[in-house]
């Protein structure tokens, strides 16, 4: 179940033990993890995704695996996130069964809608502010477009791109559920702080 308050979901960092990262956030109070390795094994995906699990099981968290539907089964993670290049939410939904959380990437009121549609339990909007985290092929959407999806669409939004502890706060007002980050965490000396920072702030936002 997505939570209904403000929070935080952490993406792992290629750069770094994904595991680690993850360890050291849900510390700090992230309440989601995506395991993202786009040049990962199969077999290393499932090695780290095991042991995500158990820490988002420690800290009652919920696990997302990035694109990778087999390796969601496998590891009995909570569900998987899907970009626009990947198999459609409702297939994948025949794959997972009812119970799993489906993550959709859209980067318009388009490919938003059609996620709903197609059974998504929540959209991954973006990118919303200039990014370094991800190589983008368009510019950034803003928060008006962040604002008119969630004013189109029932489903809970997790907006993403160019998260930064200053600007949170902002997209959570603009009608975001959740933000996502990658090196706004994880690229601190202290990516625990770090975490916990940005949910202070989303709580006493929400408060």
């Amino acid at each position: 179940m997505i939570p209904s308050s403000p929070f935080l979901c952490v993406i792992t960092d290629e750069a770094l033990c994904p595991v680690t990262v993850a360890e050291l956030v849900l510390k700090g109070g992230a309440v989601m993890i995506q395991l993202r390795h786009k040049s990962a094994s199969g077999s290393q995906l499932f090695s780290w995704a095991v042991e995500i699990r158990k820490l988002c099981q420690k800290y009652r968290a919920l696990f997302i695996i990035n694109d990778r539907v087999d390796i969601a089964m496998a590891s009995e993670a909570d569900g998987v996130h899907l970009g626009q290049q990947d198999i459609p939410a409702n297939v994948a939904r025949k794959l997972l069964g009812k119970e799993r959380i489906i993550g959709v990437s859209a980067s318009s009121l388009k490919e938003a809608l059609q996620a709903e549609k197609d059974g998504a339990n929540y959209i991954g909007f973006g990118h919303i502010y200039p990014t370094v985290s991800k190589k983008k092929e368009f510019p950034p959407l803003g928060t008006e477009a962040l604002q008119n999806a969630a004013n189109s669409i029932s489903l809970p939004i997790i907006a993403i791109g160019g998260v930064t502890l200053e600007n949170a706060v902002t997209l959570i007002s603009c009608g975001a559920t959740g933000v996502a980050v990658i090196s706004a965490v994880s690229r601190t000396d202290d990516p625990s702080w770090a975490a916990s920072e940005f949910v202070a702030a989303l709580k006493w936002n929400n408060s």
